[in-house]
């Protein structure tokens, strides 16, 4: 097996994208990583797309292929296109699944993306498309919604370890305060923490500002061998480690609400074969689709004891240059969420840290980063540990 390397990384502007179309936004984050990587496309091995609810956003299936033929590598070399599907998880495991060809010897050049077109369809429709995330019998049918779910997660997280409301909007504060450096992200503005608290109830305890919001975007990745890595681009990035592991899709099925075991297990495997621990991490992009998540994610990460993560934020640990950067990008919250394409471009934000080309929002010394994609409520979870240092 061998070491795999990010070479390029590209990601659109995300928000409201009302002028351009679901292809029109793949091709752009494509272009700008294989431009990135310095490549031309007769070079691309493979292609593999997250994508979670095309059919139904923009009433688009076969997704791969469009993308192959609208990138122009379908005529020309008739480059296979795979297209990947874990619910808001979707382009994490883009990302591994890319990694595993370059690993396995099948592909050397692959070309991961992710992509998705939200605001097409009025906002109830969104929401009852994200839905079908969820356990659509047992859930879904009877009228829970992401909101509710991640609500009741909330409830009992605050019940079991005092988790304050105000902690929970810090997560939004900072994140949003992050955002207005990151020339991408779909909210550039600060918020405050009275602004979360008054802002419109979704689910008690969570508010409006306390979710991430309906966006179109894509961002892609090419990926190569980590021996051949030098010979295209003077900034490689490794990626070190990958886990992945599933759980119940209900959540009235898990054995807990405060915990998201699936994150706990994917993340031990890919902390296992990068040979680090949570302590060496410096940058962090974790799944912050709620407030709630957040903290629930930097205490499953192993950054935090269990029921400290609010205490964290609140104490500023979770901030640019602090004791784990976490959200860098503004996260899901500010910076988007266009379902299929989080977590590629979660990879492409730390990639950008490790290489030092992060701009305004650049994190200290980054060595080694972390990203963590969920799908629904916790029944994917993804995690990659990326390093600036070639694998020994």
């Amino acid at each position: 097996m061998r070491d795999v390397a990010v070479i390029g990384a590209g990601v659109t502007k995300f928000g409201e994208r009302w002028d351009d179309s679901f292809r029109d936004v793949f091709v752009e984050a494509g272009l700008k990583a294989v431009q990135d990587a310095g490549l031309t496309g007769d070079r691309i091995d493979e292609i593999f797309v997250g994508n979670m609810s095309g059919g139904r956003f923009v009433n688009q299936e076969h997704i791969a292929s469009l993308i192959a033929d609208h990138s122009g590598l379908a005529l020309e070399g008739h480059v296979p296109a795979t297209r990947v599907e874990a619910a808001c998880a979707s382009g994490g495991l883009a990302v591994r699944q890319g990694a595993q060809a370059v690993s396995s010897g099948l592909s050397d050049i692959v070309v991961v993306g992710g992509v998705e077109k939200m605001s097409d369809v009025q906002s109830d429709q969104s929401t009852e498309i994200l839905a079908a995330a969820s356990d659509t019998e047992w859930e879904s049918f009877y009228g829970a919604t992401f909101p509710g779910l991640y609500a009741m997660m909330a409830r009992r997280h605050s019940h079991e370890y005092g988790t304050t409301r105000e902690q929970m909007a810090l997560c939004s504060v900072k994140n949003h305060s992050n955002a207005t450096m990151n020339p991408t992200a779909q909210f550039r503005r600060e918020i405050s923490v009275e602004d979360v608290l008054n802002s419109p109830t979704l689910a008690d305890p969570l508010n409006l500002l306390d979710a991430s919001p309906i966006t179109d975007g894509a961002a892609a990745l090419v990926l190569a061998p980590a021996e051949d890595a030098r010979r295209c681009t003077d900034t490689p990035v490794y990626i070190a480690g990958i886990g992945q592991a599933s759980d119940a899709i209900a959540l009235h099925d898990r054995r807990t609400l405060t915990t998201v075991e699936a994150t706990e297990v994917a993340v031990e495997r890919a902390y296992s074969s990068a040979g680090i621990g949570p302590g060496e991490v410096d940058v962090a992009e974790v799944h912050d689709c709620f407030s709630i998540a957040e903290i629930i994610a930097v205490e499953d990460l192993g950054f935090f004891e269990k029921g400290s993560g609010g205490a964290a934020v609140e104490e500023g640990l979770t901030e640019l240059n602090s004791r784990v950067s976490v959200n860098p990008s503004g996260g899901l919250k500010a910076c988007g969420h266009p379902v299929g394409a989080t977590g590629v471009k979660q990879v492409a934000e730390v990639a950008l840290h490790l290489r030092g080309d992060a701009g305004e929002r650049q994190v200290d010394g980054a060595e080694v980063g972390l990203t963590h994609n969920v799908g629904g409520t916790g029944g994917t979870a993804v995690v990659h540990v990326l390093s600036r240092e070639a694998p020994r």
